[in-house]
């Protein structure tokens, strides 16, 4: 392992007013956002949807420092050849690659989930290095509702994530470590920030048992949020204040930085709260996006399959970067998010 390299890889990948875009979308998620807006989800489809976003040169080149891809995209080539990885390369920008297999019922713990895909991952992991990852992603998924998490369910899913960052690691490929807690139930903020910390204690002790070197990674949390269902929904400076105190209790400064999931939020919450954030400072690692949604949903409806509307949906893709770019450095503003896209 080549700390020195992972490390510049991973610094890179959070470099000041860029984020990642996360077009992994698996092919059960990209169908029913395909299906949203009257689109077949083919392989070409969906070749020349993600075509359209890599081919974006201001976004790509501004804005966007890595693309997470998924394995079908990390493999094909754009209309005239050119290998998917090789535009994003030629953008400026890091090619990455999701390398979980999804989740599993977590035995003994009714409602509870386990991310699987590490047999055979070191294989993987070289193919995708050859192909020209240099960085990767693994999603645990930690629920909150009546009883749950359990420890059973933190424990296992942190100790996967660490498995998965130190084969990374050996493998020269830098590890995105997304323990995400999910936003979907009736918890408060507070019941949010209790156990998004008991899984990034967990998860930081299970990366140190796996001797994973966290200059050579980088974390990819939830923000702390009130659920979907709460009747109480925290304002944009109590999230950006809660989730700070809170990254501060349980990130080491070594991390090189962190990418933050948009994990539901609205395209304009996302932005506004990372905004918010950066505007406190202060805080020994960038703070960044890893959006997949938040970036993506306004390409989607602009460009609805047609050809003719690649122009509208590259101008959409180019403001959401935009806007993500200047919010990674605490310099967005209302008035410039309803500025349409030059």
């Amino acid at each position: 392992m080549n700390l020195a390299e992972l490390n510049k890889v991973a610094l890179a990948m959070v470099a000041s007013g860029k984020g990642l875009l996360a077009a992994d979308e698996s092919g059960g998620t990209i169908k029913k956002r395909f299906d949203a807006i009257g689109v077949e989800s083919t392989e070409n489809s969906r070749r020349d949807y993600r075509e359209m976003l890599f081919r974006s040169a201001d976004a790509m080149s501004n804005a966007i420092s890595g693309v997470i891809l998924y394995d079908e995209t990390i493999w094909q080539n754009a209309a005239d050849g050119t290998p998917l990885v090789k535009l994003i390369e030629q953008a400026g920008a890091i090619p990455g690659i999701k390398v979980d297999e999804g989740t599993q019922a977590l035995p003994g713990c009714p409602g509870e989930l386990v991310t699987v895909g590490l047999d055979k991952l070191a294989e993987r992991l070289a193919k995708y290095h050859a192909r020209g990852a240099r960085f990767a992603k693994w999603r645990a998924v930690i629920d909150i509702g009546q009883g749950i998490p359990s420890m059973t369910a933190i424990h296992v899913n942190a100790h996967a994530l660490a498995r998965y960052a130190a084969l990374c690691q050996q493998a020269q490929i830098v590890p995105i470590v997304e323990p995400e807690v999910l936003m979907d139930g009736d918890h408060d903020i507070d019941r949010c920030v209790e156990v998004t910390t008991q899984v990034l204690h967990e998860t930081f002790q299970q990366l140190r048992i796996q001797r994973v070197a966290l200059e050579g990674m980088i974390l990819k949390p939830n923000m702390a949020i009130s659920g979907k269902k709460s009747k109480t929904q925290a304002s944009v400076r109590e999230v950006a204040e809660k989730t700070v105190r809170m990254l501060k209790q349980c990130v080491p400064a070594a991390v090189p930085g962190i990418a933050f999931l948009s994990g539901g939020q609205s395209d304009l919450d996302a932005t506004a709260h990372l905004d918010a954030m950066n505007r406190i400072g202060g805080l020994p690692w960038p703070l960044t996006f890893s959006y997949g949604r938040a970036l993506q949903a306004a390409p989607q409806q602009a460009w609805a399959g047609k050809a003719d509307n690649v122009g509208a949906g590259q101008q959409a893709f180019t403001h959401r970067a935009r806007m993500n770019s200047l919010a990674s450095n605490g310099e967005w503003t209302t008035n410039q998010e309803n500025q349409k896209a030059a």
